[in-house]
């Protein structure tokens, strides 16, 4: 669960940094201020946080797929939907 509960605030934490970077973005047009590029930094180390506990999940078993296409089929049950 919490692994579940880090990747949900990360998520948020990249969707609020890359709103941010726009709102920096659109009001610093003629700034020499950096704080578009600090904003592109920390969506990018958030990004790479997300992306490292979603593969940590996956790996430990921790996260799972349950979408029709990953359910594992026995023989028999391969052999009842090539019959019908």
């Amino acid at each position: 669960m919490l692994l579940k509960i880090i990747i949900i605030i990360s998520f948020i934490g990249v969707v609020v940094s890359l709103t941010s970077g726009l709102i920096f973005l659109l009001k610093d047009i003629e700034s020499p201020t950096k704080r578009t590029v600090y904003a592109l930094g920390i969506r990018i180390g958030l990004a790479s946080l997300l992306m490292m506990t979603i593969f940590y999940g996956l790996y430990s078993g921790q996260l799972g797929s349950s979408a029709p296409w990953d359910i594992k089929l026995t023989k028999e049950q391969v052999q009842q939907k090539m019959e019908n």
